[in-house]
């Protein structure tokens, strides 16, 4: 009787899906003779194809509620072993990475180099990013305003005053944190839905003001000609400058896992998390409340203004249309599929959605759709991201000592 309610179940399943895609995968209109082709062997094998599907689906998904149900609940000896087998390899597992990392633009071509940078920009975004939301729980829509201001900074100072990108590269940095305040100032008593809404009028002003103040910023054509970083004025090819600043961006994520990863562990860090689990609670043991979500806007914001900077370098143009309320979906995709307070998730899931596209163009008809199927799985089967955040409970003893477990 379950075999054929199954065969039923995924029958309906098949069906379905061969009616909303007939249009799509069926019919095919040639514009030029005027003609329609009809490909129904295209049909069948949708018909087969999601009717596995759909028994493989609710297979897992059977499976994942029977591990959820036989799961140890002896979480204390787990995390001493997920630590044991991570110091383990460690060690080979960084020196492995360290050399395919220095290698990969000498292994690679340019185009691939190229794309690189683009996601390495993006973990930049991610990271900063997830100090708002991963670590603070303030949803800002509007991250892409700060990423702009970074942007345009350095193709406005350099165009007015010559300023080099390694002088623009701090000032990016110190504009992103003062855009941040003056965001985080008006929004100090919203949270939830009104403070996503408040988020992303900022950005949509911001762009608009981009596109429209065409004595400032050009407007919709843009700014073109922005130099790439130099080395010591050594001439360089356009290759070379690509690989200068495949490292030059692969330090600039280092330093930034470094500085979050500190701040994570840090005073600062723990009135963020105190504050995304409960504000109430949180002002009630004498946290700053208003000062912490200004700190989380400030700093989230520095590593977008730095991200622009190197994103300005890197195409040698800006203008309007690269600032788009997508761009802010897309960093947010990458915090929330990577996951929240993660600093490894956030950057796996940066890398994922960045390079994903790139390397399905093989099957650019379909790619959308099969990258759209591999994000719904991940949100079913992994819905706290791909790494989920290991939080840290202190246990005091008393005269002063505590002891710290990973959970």
């Amino acid at each position: 009787m379950n075999l054929l309610q199954e065969l039923k179940q995924s029958t309906i399943a098949a069906v379905w899906f061969m009616f909303l895609t007939f249009p799509l995968m069926v019919i095919k209109v040639n514009t030029v003779t005027k003609t329609i082709e009809w490909r129904w062997w295209n049909m069948a094998f949708i018909g087969i194809a999601f009717f596995f599907l759909s028994a493989l689906w609710r297979f897992m998904l059977r499976r994942k509620e029977k591990n959820t149900e036989t799961r140890s609940q002896d979480k204390k000896t787990t995390a001493i072993r997920r630590r044991l087998a991570e110091r383990r390899f460690f060690v080979p597992i960084m020196v492995l990475l360290i050399i395919a990392t220095l290698a990969f633009p000498h292994t690679f071509s340019l185009y691939q180099t190229n794309i690189m940078i683009s996601a390495l920009i993006y973990v930049m975004l991610g990271l900063g990013l997830n100090i708002v939301i991963g670590l603070a729980g303030l949803l800002d829509l509007g991250y892409v305003a700060f990423f702009a201001s970074g942007a345009y900074a350095y193709a406005l100072l350099n165009l007015h005053f010559g300023m080099s990108f390694w002088m623009v590269l701090p000032l990016g940095g110190l504009i992103g944190a003062i855009m941040g305040v003056i965001l985080g100032y008006p929004v100090l008593r919203l949270r939830g839905d009104y403070l996503a809404i408040v988020t992303l009028g900022f950005g949509e002003i911001i762009r608009l003001v981009l596109e429209n103040w065409n004595a400032f910023s050009k407007g919709p054509s843009g700014i073109a000609n922005i130099p790439k970083p130099g080395l010591f004025g050594f001439d360089l090819t356009l290759q070379q400058h690509s690989v200068y600043l495949y490292y030059i961006i692969i330090a600039l994520v280092i330093f930034t896992i470094f500085v979050i990863n500190r701040l994570q562990d840090s005073r600062i860090g723990r009135a963020w998390i105190a504050l995304k689990d409960d504000e109430i609670a949180c002002q009630a043991m004498g946290i700053d409340k208003a000062g912490t979500k200004l700190r989380a806007f400030a700093l989230g914001a520095t590593w977008a203004g730095m991200a622009g900077v190197v994103f300005a370098a890197k195409t040698t143009f800006v203008n309007p249309a690269s600032f788009t309320i997508w761009e802010s979906v897309i960093i947010l995709c990458t915090v929330v599929l990577g996951g929240m307070g993660s600093i490894a998730g956030v950057i796996s899931g940066a890398l994922i959605l960045i390079l994903l596209p790139e390397y399905l163009r093989a099957v650019s008809e379909y790619r959308m759709l099969v990258f759209g199927a591999v994000l719904v799985l991940m949100m079913v089967f992994k819905p706290g991201g791909l790494i989920e955040n290991v939080r840290k409970t202190y246990h005091y003893k008393g005269h002063g000592h505590s002891t710290a477990e990973e959970i």
